[in-house]
């Protein structure tokens, strides 16, 4: 889904949304299988329970990124180019 000029305003702002305590983000990819997984996660340090907090930067390479999932309460990475939707809630936690 991503990968041309404007994939890195959208990566920003997926990134932005993911850090911000006020945003739910869920995010539906395609697992290395082939399988389709839906996730709902952050990067908001806020949302991550202390002992699950990250002690090193969350990004693994440019082609992915490890998230903090708020469902299964542990750490996951998906790589951007098998995004097949983003859906942002600013609405939630207020």
């Amino acid at each position: 889904m991503f990968k041309d000029d404007s994939d890195e305003a959208l990566e920003l702002k997926i990134k932005n949304a993911l850090s911000d305590n006020l945003s739910e983000v869920r995010i539906k990819f395609t697992k290395k299988d082939g399988t389709e997984r839906d996730m709902l996660c952050t990067l908001a340090e806020s949302k991550i329970p202390e002992d699950k907090k990250p002690k090193s930067d969350t990004t693994i390479t440019d082609e992915v990124l490890r998230v903090f999932d708020l469902e299964k309460q542990d750490w996951r990475s998906f790589r951007w180019d098998s995004i097949i939707s983003v859906s942002i809630d600013t609405a939630k936690g207020i």
